[in-house]
């Protein structure tokens, strides 16, 4: 059984628990030959910090390690001390393939200065659901075709500077109103849709991406049983013979509620490795990744996964790893990097209905979220504070935070004359009840784009939180710069 506990085990990426390798983890790695680990915001404190870790990680794995992280951009990033990248959305909305190229780029030189090898990004994802409760600003836009052209854009930069993409969700997590890390969701479309839509950033990409994601997701014209993670059809039908991919097949983590409150660890694991799954991204507690490894092992043994399937799939992860090695670089770029992403920030600024600019020194009344919430995708919103002290730079701010915009009464608003900015600080959209009496002067959408869609009045749209692109909306209020961008998902009016 042990040799075959060895080859499971290097089908296999774990989650980590603490923010170093201690003893007993670097044991389990070593024992069950683990090829992966996926490291999260828990796992870091600052650069010093990760580096040893990551660095640890490479010796107990070996040099065919392959350590990961998403570091998409916007909301989503695990290393927030480095160059904030913007969302895809805020790059779709700039619509510069350059830009994207000199981003994807630059997030990977950090990265990889950390000793990471392999980024769960770009999404390509189609977001054409503007109820969409996970995805949103995390897509590049709507239009397959610009939409992928900006996303192997910002592919191209990555891979050029070391550092292997993985493109995300396969066959598609744009147009669904579930969260798969809460319950399964199911897109039901015809083929002859999917083929149109969903699919067409995936086809578009496999000569070029070097891995794709999963997604936990049951599509009924594919599959009406399996989610996509488990389904012979869509991942061996569709992907491999149908696209002819050949590059490596990782699932989304098999502890989100889609999988994990249906299906058993271990069988749920070998259902993807036989489906072709090259890798399952076993991210639960420490007894569900060993009771992975035993299943995958007892498969093999049974000859449930054939040993020469088993021999296809370690060779795909061993030439993505050998082209893309582990361990940390020097970071020379920094300075230049966080300039670089403040301008990508600004290309993809964008002003709906024709957003005013309160004169300098304007009174002005705030009002935003009391908390920062993340979704458990993403990192929390930035604080309601921070954001006064942004705009106390060109005006006289009252500070006003609701904790639930349901209950929150708009009304009661004193009624003295300033001019009211309301600044959206979470990805979920809002209620009836606000959407029916709000009435901001101005929308700062600082996260979700699409909750500037939930007033009728003036916005301005930056796709994500991170300071540079708090102080581009501060730019703009200043009258420094202009909102270049073009929203790239429909609904969207212009300015």
């Amino acid at each position: 059984m042990n040799d075959y506990l060895d080859l499971a085990g290097q089908l296999v990426m774990v989650r980590l628990f603490g923010t170093e390798l201690d003893a007993e983890t670097d044991a389990f790695l070593r024992t069950y030959r683990i090829r992966g680990a996926c490291l999260f915001r828990q796992n870091m404190r600052d650069a010093p910090q990760l580096t040893g870790f990551t660095g640890a990680l490479r010796d107990a794995i070996g040099p065919q390690a392959l350590i990961a992280l998403d570091q998409e951009g916007g909301a989503v990033v695990r290393s927030t001390w480095v160059p904030a990248p913007p969302s895809a959305m805020a790059l779709g909305a700039a619509n510069d393939p350059d830009l994207a190229r000199d981003v994807g780029a630059a997030v990977a030189r950090a990265v990889r200065a950390l000793g990471f090898n392999w980024n769960f990004a770009p999404v390509l994802d189609l977001n054409n659901n503007p109820r969409n409760p996970v995805i949103a600003e995390r897509s590049f836009g709507a239009d397959p075709d610009q939409a992928t052209r900006i996303a192997l854009a910002w592919m191209e930069g990555s891979e050029r500077e070391g550092v292997a993409c993985c493109v995300k969700h396969f066959p598609g997590h744009g147009d669904t109103h579930v969260d798969s890390h809460r319950d399964l969701p199911y897109v039901d479309k015809s083929r002859a849709d999917l083929e149109q839509f969903e699919f067409a950033p995936f086809r578009i990409a496999a000569p070029h991406a070097p891995a794709m994601m999963t997604a936990h997701i049951v599509y009924p014209a594919l599959d009406p049983v399996n989610p996509a993670t488990m389904s012979h059809a869509i991942l061996t039908g569709v992907l491999r013979e149908q696209f002819g991919y050949d590059g490596v097949i990782i699932t989304d983590g098999m502890d989100m509620h889609a999988i994990a409150h249906r299906y058993g660890v271990g069988q749920a694991a070998v259902n993807a490795l036989v489906a072709g799954a090259d890798m399952v991204m076993a991210i639960g507690t420490r007894a569900t990744q060993i009771e992975t490894v035993h299943a995958i092992a007892a498969a093999i043994r049974d000859n449930v996964l054939p040993l020469a399937a088993v021999q296809a799939r370690l060779a795909r992860l061993g030439k993505l790893a050998d082209a893309h090695p582990a361990g940390a670089v020097a970071y020379a770029a920094e300075p230049d990097d966080r300039a670089l992403m403040a301008r990508a920030w600004r290309a993809g600024l964008t002003a709906l209905r024709s957003p005013q600019r309160p004169p300098r020194s304007a009174r002005v009344r705030l009002v935003a979220r009391a908390d920062v919430v993340s979704d458990g995708v993403s990192e929390a919103g930035v604080p309601a504070a921070s954001i006064a002290a942004a705009l106390s730079q060109l005006y006289d701010v009252d500070l006003v935070t609701f904790a639930d915009s349901e209950t929150f009464d708009w009304n009661a608003l004193p009624a003295d004359g300033r001019f009211t900015i309301l600044a959206s600080t979470a990805r979920r959209r809002y209620g009836p009840q606000a959407c029916a009496t709000w009435r901001p002067d101005l929308h700062l959408a600082l996260w979700n784009p699409y909750q500037a869609l939930d007033f009728p009045g003036p916005a301005l749209l930056t796709y994500g939180f991170a300071s540079p692109a708090l102080a581009a909306a501060v730019a703009w209020l200043a009258g420094e710069i202009d909102a270049p961008g073009v929203c790239p998902v429909p609904g969207f009016d212009g300015p």
